[in-house]
């Protein structure tokens, strides 16, 4: 194992599932009144229900004040015992406004070492989840965890470790262990069942179903998935059932389904009656229009003959429903009897049939697209993540891949494009396809030969889903897609507004172009990503990042290259937006920045007075257009041709008076 890799995210994690079925993400639409970027406004809204529904096992207090007192603590405890979940929301209640979300990855590509002092910036917070590790994989992270936790304390950060449990630890790091214990299921179920808006008279009620399904102690996702079922089972109740029948009802769709389905499927002998109970469970709650639209869709993509018979003779829909178990609500949407009956059906044709699987990416197409009021982008996403779930739930990752990429080709519509989303966004959602979805992006970013609207599927995908869990990854494949994007700056607006999110992304976006082959792809996004005033600006920090020594020699390197490999009419632009922030009386912006247009000249050894010449002509045209007028950028300009001068050995060190000021000789 490689324990060198790191992701990390501005204050707050990334998506957390905390109830049954499927996440949904809309992508590419930050919320309305947040100036967040929308992968930092989603996964805060994540974590915040993530807080609010966590009943705090034992111990908590216990690890809240090691944390507080050490910066570090290491939770041990039984799977199950909601030690993951406790983890985040410690870090979350350090800093929230700074230093950034930092989930460390030892186990993935092109990342930081954990000993790397460059891994935590000033108030980070760290989380170090090692749940499944086993012991070649423990022992390997725990090595440098003395080093990490050195950093962690120098930087005033915190840092949380979810142990392997029952794993060894140094004696050393004994201090900081916490065993954490699973809370009573009773409270945390009616927590759950609250923050589902089940009434508190009825969520309080002594029930038969709920002690059994408590009796000997349950994981808290299967806590948290009982609530949903409950949740779901209210929705499709009667007015006159209550809590007992919802419980009943969920404890009904708990039970193995697969042999009542099976003889339900032999009872239908007619392909449309099969297609309408395929339909039904994979557009489950849809439209009655709708339902019966998809399944003559359905025939056709299957090559099926249609019935032959007079119109008037066909059995009516709601016939044809009772056939299948299946009902109209009063709005007209098609639901089975049965609660979870559909995902029963749906893995009953995926297993059975797999002839059938090919087919069913085909089809979706054609639905997702159907020109009706009743497909909203809801149903749409509902139909993508079933498909999906099929897919991931029988170890199939690589056929989802490849049902995304065929749904982005040439003539896609935005329909189209915004399913390939959804697909591959279930695939990194899924704990144990994700990492291998990442892979698999990574290599089509990088390698891949992409077709049609595919590499703006993968730079929505990065950009927006990716983003919020793992941005570090996301930034390296933005950069590989910004290399080779042409006729488009998708990927590279996209790239800089990840970097402009983040002090460390921009530090490691620039470490990685100063050591790259400074191509002229290369040169285009650092003039693009070197913004002067992100690079000044302290914020938070104790200095800027035009102030770090790394920083400095990054910068110094990719203006180097740019001043000798491209036109003066490519860079010029971006060395006029350096001037102008240069001439911002604000601050003390105006050295850092010349002396590292000046460092980059000087270090022509042939030429090194032309590449002068043209920065100092560059900054002679930037006065035309400062934003604060002509005089402060005519200091700047005189500034830097003192400083040329003593690069050049010419004049002395110190600027006269007159030149301190900017006056002209």
């Amino acid at each position: 194992m490689n324990p060198h890799s790191t992701t990390r995210v501005e204050n707050p994690q990334g998506f957390t599932h905390t109830g049954g079925g499927h996440i949904y993400v809309n992508v590419g639409i930050p919320p309305q009144g947040s100036d967040k970027p929308a992968f930092r406004q989603l996964a805060e809204d994540q974590l915040v229900r993530l807080r609010r529904v966590l009943v705090a096992p034992a111990n908590m207090g216990t690890a809240r004040s090691t944390l507080a007192d050490t910066g570090t603590v290491i939770l041990d405890g039984p799977p199950g015992s909601g030690r993951t979940s406790a983890a985040r929301v410690l870090l979350r209640e350090y800093h929230p406004d700074r230093g950034a979300f930092h989930e460390l990855l030892p186990d993935e590509e092109e990342e930081l070492p954990l000993q790397d002092p460059a891994l935590v910036e000033n108030g980070d917070q760290l989380l170090l989840d090692l749940s499944a590790a086993d012991d070649r994989q423990w022992r390997a992270v725990r090595s440098a965890l003395p080093a990490l936790r050195k950093t962690v304390h120098e930087q005033q950060a915190h840092l949380v470790v979810v142990m392997p449990h029952g794993g060894g630890l140094d004696p050393d790091l004994q201090h900081y262990r916490v065993v954490i214990q699973p809370p009573l299921g009773l409270p945390v179920l009616r927590r759950h069942l609250r923050m589902h808006g089940v009434p508190y008279e009825q969520y309080m009620q002594s029930d038969v179903t709920v002690t059994e399904f408590l009796d000997g102690g349950r994981p808290m996702r299967e806590i948290a998935d009982f609530a949903d079922l409950i949740r779901r089972a209210r929705e499709r109740a009667r007015p006159e059932e209550g809590f007992a029948q919802w419980c009943a009802t969920a404890k009904g769709a708990r039970d193995d389904r697969r042999k009542e389905v099976a003889d339900l499927v032999a009872r239908l002998r007619e392909a449309p009656e099969t297609a309408l109970l395929i339909t039904v469970s994979m557009l489950h709650g849809a439209h009655a229009d709708v339902i019966h639209r998809a399944a003559r869709s359905l025939l056709r993509t299957l090559g099926s003959a249609s019935d032959a018979l007079p119109l008037l003779q066909h059995k009516d829909l709601a016939e044809r429903f009772k056939e299948i178990s299946a009902v109209t609500g009063p709005g007209g949407h098609v639901r089975f009897q049965k609660l979870d009956y559909d995902s029963a059906v749906r893995a009953h044709f995926w297993d059975h049939m797999p002839d059938l699987r090919p087919h069913l990416g085909s089809w979706a197409t054609k639905v997702v697209e159907l020109n009706d009021p009743h497909v909203t982008p809801a149903l749409r996403d509902d139909l993508v993540a079933r498909i999906a779930d099929q897919f991931l739930r029988t170890g199939r990752g690589d056929g989802l891949a490849s049902l995304a990429e065929g749904w982005s080709c040439a003539s896609a519509s935005r329909i189209r494009l915004e399913a390939a989303v959804q697909a591959l966004t279930c695939g990194l959602n899924d704990p144990a396809h994700g990492r291998a979805f990442r892979e698999r992006i990574y290599q089509w970013c990088a390698y891949r030969r992409l077709r049609g609207e595919f590499a703006q599927v993968l730079v929505q995908i990065c950009a927006d889903v990716l983003a919020a869990s793992h941005p570090d990854q996301a930034l390296l494949r933005l950069y590989y897609l910004a290399r080779r994007e042409h006729d488009t700056v998708r990927a590279l607006q996209a790239l800089c507004d990840l970097v402009a999110s983040s002090r460390r992304l921009r530090r490691r976006l620039l470490d990685r172009l100063a050591r790259s082959d400074l191509s002229p792809p290369d040169l285009g996004i650092f003039l693009y990503a070197c913004d002067p005033l992100s690079l000044t600006d302290p914020a938070d920090s104790p200095r800027a990042l035009v102030d770090e020594g790394g920083v400095q020699r990054a910068l110094t390197n990719c203006w180097h290259a740019a001043l000798t490999k491209l036109p003066r009419a490519t860079w010029q632009p971006h060395s006029k937006r350096w001037f102008h922030c240069a001439a911002d009386d604000t601050g003390n912006r105006g050295e850092p920045l010349l002396d590292v247009l000046i460092s980059a000249a000087d270090r022509s050894e042939e030429g090194r007075g032309a590449l002068f010449a043209a920065l100092y002509a560059s900054a002679r045209e930037a006065e035309r257009t400062a934003p604060g007028g002509p005089a402060r950028s005519a200091e700047i300009t005189e500034l830097l041709l003192h400083k040329i001068s003593v690069a050049q050995g010419l004049g002395p060190a110190t600027p006269s008076p007159a030149s301190a000021r900017g006056t002209r000789s």
